[in-house]
């Protein structure tokens, strides 16, 4: 089982002639890939305990345990895990399934789960007529049916500097309560100006903005650990049912429940990889390495 830092120096997917490889990574501390990078396959990261985000030049993803992230071929990327963090690496060739062109967080099952774990365990270098591509095969299949799925855990990345510096500290003082007026008027701004900006910015108005910053701040300290009530007092919430009910509103359940399925599914017995069916297809290597990301809220 790789480090995070290890995967990105010594495992190059690229160079790999399978269209669909697997890598299992163990965190031992918060990491971070560095530099920015991309790879011609696309990735799924999924994690299995602990927090995945991902940040690109278009906004930053939050991967809940049990679930994953997805990154079109090509585009420039970097993970963070947190502590004690498991996670699987897949990657797919371009001509091997039918993915979303934009980066998307999906909710899989625990089926999907079991069966990227399996293949990171078998040997990358397989053959198009070898078991291992016929499971490879099977679980692409069940992965592009897993995009009816996606969850609403994306961070839009502003590009201007002035709602940059205002994600940086939303997230190191999310606790911070301004409102849209007085925010206007620290940058010189009308309450309706202020609004218009972050709204063209961002696609989101400010609260919902601000909100979705507290709910990727939520999951990130809820899968290190922390307590529910500590992650309400923490995010600035008057009362611990008013961080409740924001949180059910975006993901359907309250934090507790919503963090305990997800560790329900992880403790689950491994799934049986269900029959064969024709093999996939195999891809060229590349591999571009590219520019340290300069937008970093968390």
């Amino acid at each position: 089982m790789a480090t995070l830092y290890a995967s990105l120096v010594e495992h190059d997917p690229d160079r790999l002639d399978a269209a669909v490889t697997a890598l299992r990574v163990h965190t031992s501390q918060d990491e971070r890939e560095t530099p920015l990078h991309s790879h011609r396959k696309g990735q799924l990261v999924v994690a299995l305990r602990g927090a995945v985000t991902c940040e690109t030049a278009q906004g930053m993803w939050i991967v809940p345990p049990q679930s994953a992230v997805w990154i079109p071929p090509g585009v420039p990327h970097s993970n963070r895990v947190t502590l004690d963090g498991q996670l699987c690496f897949l990657f797919i060739a371009p001509q091997a399934a039918s993915m979303p062109e934009q980066c998307c967080t999906l909710a899989l099952s625990p089926l999907l789960v079991q069966m990227i774990c399996h293949l990171a365990e078998q040997r990358q270098d397989y053959a198009p007529h070898e078991r291992t591509a016929r499971l490879a095969a099977v679980l692409v299949e069940e992965l592009e049916h897993s995009q009816r799925h996606a969850l609403p855990l994306h961070l839009p990345a502003p590009q201007h500097s002035r709602l940059r510096a205002i994600a940086r500290h939303l997230a190191e003082h999310p606790a911070d309560r301004r409102t849209v007026a007085q925010w206007g008027q620290r940058h010189a701004m009308s309450e309706r100006s202020f609004a218009r900006f972050v709204q063209a910015e961002t696609g989101m108005s400010f609260g919902r903005w601000r909100r979705q910053i507290h709910l990727m701040l939520a999951l990130q300290r809820l899968a290190s650990g922390s307590s529910v009530q500590r992650v309400s007092q923490d995010l600035g919430y008057d009362s611990v049912s008013a961080f409740i009910t924001m949180f059910r509103k975006t993901l359907g359940k309250p934090p507790a429940r919503y963090m305990a399925q997800r560790q329900a599914q992880r403790q689950a017995p491994p799934a049986v990889p269900p029959p064969s069916v024709p093999p996939a297809h195999a891809a060229a290597p590349y591999f571009q390495p590219t520019r340290q990301a300069s937008w970093k809220p968390n």
